[in-house]
């Protein structure tokens, strides 16, 4: 059962198994509108909770989305190459950007759940 997280940030992260997928909120993209490019990390580059792991790229400005924890990137979602937009109408879906490993589980407890997240954003 996957478990999901929120980033004051608007990232969520979906924790199943040692691995996390990491994506932008709904609310970050109707933030940033349509999506014009997504610049995606290195496969096997180390993170740090904070880093600017990936820039998107909207029709109204560049933003950095941070990894929510530290880790292992092991996979991008390389359909955001080819078709941005994927982020836009399924963020919290098809719309993810990469897949990372956990260095340290424990960094989760400082992130929100989705009733914290829906509070902050209001």
């Amino acid at each position: 059962m996957a478990t999901t997280y929120f980033t004051e940030d608007h990232e969520w992260i979906r924790v199943d198994g040692g691995v996390a997928t990491v994506g932008i909120t709904d609310y970050a993209q109707e933030q940033l509108g349509d999506l014009v490019f997504v610049e995606l990390p290195e496969i096997g580059r180390t993170l740090a909770k904070g880093d600017t792991a990936v820039v998107v790229e909207s029709v109204k400005a560049a933003s950095d989305v941070y990894a929510p924890v530290d880790g292992t990137i092991v996979e991008v979602n390389t359909a955001l190459s080819s078709n941005p937009a994927l982020v836009n109408s399924a963020a919290t879906g098809d719309g993810w950007l990469w897949k990372m490993t956990l260095a340290d589980e424990g960094q989760l407890s400082g992130l929100l759940d989705e009733a914290g997240y829906k509070a902050l954003v209001g």
